[in-house]
């Protein structure tokens, strides 16, 4: 039972290793527990794991090493390469279906996919002149 001096002192709390904290951390951010979960589990106040989050996010972009403008770039050159991919396996698929006579993609592929192949073979018809 508390006595009335007792209910000011503040609470004492252990040491906690960086392994255990990057554990709670990694636990947190992957959706595993809650900060509120590992604040009890660990005994750990939620201020504190707050900020060992703040904390691994400035390490994880300090390790990184990539600024805003050079993650972006990196982004929309994968972009560029998505796009070509697609419309690479897009002119495959418009010229199988213009060989073997059969629309595939209607059957097995989105709308808007479907719609996209359907124009590049009347553009190859076109330039064929067929």
């Amino acid at each position: 039972m508390k006595t009335q001096n007792e209910h000011w002192r503040k609470k004492t709390y252990q040491k906690v290793t960086l392994e255990t904290k990057l554990f709670v951390v990694d636990q947190i951010l992957n959706g595993q527990v809650s900060r509120n979960f590992a604040s009890k589990k660990y005994d750990v106040p939620r201020t504190t794991i707050s900020y060992w989050i703040r904390k691994y996010s400035t390490l994880v972009q300090q390790n990184t090493g990539m600024s805003k403008n050079d993650e972006i770039k990196k982004l929309k050159e994968k972009i560029e390469e998505l796009e070509f991919q697609k419309d690479f396996q897009q002119d495959i698929i418009a010229d199988m279906e213009l060989i073997t006579g059969v629309d595939m993609s209607k059957k097995s592929l989105p709308k808007t996919l479907a719609k996209e192949i359907e124009l590049k073979k009347k553009q190859r018809i076109k330039e064929n002149g067929s």
